[in-house]
């Protein structure tokens, strides 16, 4: 019998929000913050609509020292990602990998419908910093362009079924 996909979330894996789904051209978008003390890493996937003109997606990484006020610095790891784009997504694109020089902005130019993917590794964040955070430029006014954004934490350093998984934002408190 094969393994369901249940056995690897809560073991391999888990989900988290960053930004649920909202239209990036009403405003900059502040993701949720997401600790990083109970896994090895976190990819973090972007999902989003096709633009309008040259409105494309500008992600902002952070690190940040706490769950809740603390110091918010621009973390400049991001030096390749993973891109699929097409007219429609349908799931026939193949990753593309795409290498910039390190920074905490991600500079894609695609206007097409994508998912965007990247890694941050907990040992990248500096001395004192235990959480980071994901924030989305404006991305203009040329219409509606919805997007959504998923922490997925890997490397778990707790293992459980997913409804005992561990508050990702403030480990040690409980889940609400």
């Amino acid at each position: 019998m094969a393994a369901s996909m249940l056995s690897a979330l809560g073991k391999d894996f888990d989900l988290s929000v960053c930004l649920a789904p909202v239209d990036s051209q009403t405003g900059a978008k502040t993701g949720k913050i997401f600790s990083m003390q109970n896994c090895r890493g976190v990819g973090i996937l972007i999902q989003k609509a096709a633009g309008a003109g040259a409105d494309v997606v500008v992600p902002i990484l952070y690190e940040q020292t706490l769950y809740t006020g603390g110091t918010k610095t621009a973390l400049a790891i991001i030096s390749k990602y993973w891109i699929k784009d097409e007219a429609t997504l349908d799931g026939d694109e193949a990753w593309v990998a795409v290498t910039q020089t390190a920074s905490a902005t991600l500079t894609t130019t695609s206007v097409l419908q994508s998912f965007i993917y990247f890694e941050v590794m907990a040992d990248q964040l500096s001395d004192g910093y235990t959480h980071i955070s994901l924030d989305i430029a404006d991305t203009g006014a040329a219409g509606t362009q919805p997007i959504a954004v998923v922490y997925i934490p890997f490397g778990l350093k707790v293992q459980r079924t997913p409804s005992n998984m561990p508050n990702w934002l403030n480990p040690g408190a409980a889940d609400v």
